[in-house]
């Protein structure tokens, strides 16, 4: 009786395996339980806790009173980013930066550092940073209008129990997975 071996049929690209000599991630329950302490250190050194929505309103503030300062003075929302002239010196926006600079050392030590686009195989770079794009948009403008971004909501408003935050993020999980269905082929 012989036998033979049927291949599947080679995906049109093949995903991006890991860089040569990469080293495994990291245990994603173990860096839950650091994330939970950096928030706690976060609480006890500064009284509050993680977010990134004030890093970019102070950077947006900061570049605006580049061309108007009084413009920024004047308005509410600008104003509460001014920080009495020196917006760069939140606290927040330095915490912008170590999560910068943690991804790079991350990668660095996990030699992973590459510039690649992560796409599907059947989605072009270009849509796939379009994309992108249009997501980050989305993001910010439900962060601007949530008063926080999931960080915030989810991290710090999840830490208290916020009532708010936690159906903030039963609401992404929710539309995550309604969208899903429709933006598979982008992956598969």
């Amino acid at each position: 009786m012989s036998s033979t071996l049927t291949h599947a049929a080679p995906l049109p690209r093949e995903r991006a395996a890991a860089p040569p000599g990469a080293r495994p991630y990291w245990n994603p329950y173990a860096v839950g339980c650091l994330l939970g302490l950096v928030l706690l250190l976060t609480y006890a050194l500064t009284g509050r806790g993680l977010g990134a929505t004030a890093a970019f309103a102070a950077v947006s503030a900061w570049l605006l009173a580049l061309v108007s300062p009084a413009h920024v003075e004047a308005n509410l929302v600008h104003a509460r980013y001014w920080n009495e002239g020196a917006p760069l010196l939140s606290w927040t926006v330095f915490l912008l930066v170590g999560s910068a600079i943690g991804a790079f050392v991350s990668g660095w030590q996990g030699r992973r550092l590459a510039f690649t686009v992560e796409r599907g195989p059947n989605v072009s770079d270009s849509t796939r940073l379009l994309l992108a794009f249009a997501g980050g948009f989305i993001a910010a403008f439900g962060a601007k209008i949530a008063k926080g971004c999931t960080s915030g909501q989810a991290l710090t408003g999840g830490a208290m129990l916020n009532v708010g935050s936690l159906v903030f993020m039963l609401a992404v999980f929710a539309s995550a997975y309604a969208l899903a269905y429709f933006v598979r082929k982008e992956w598969l």
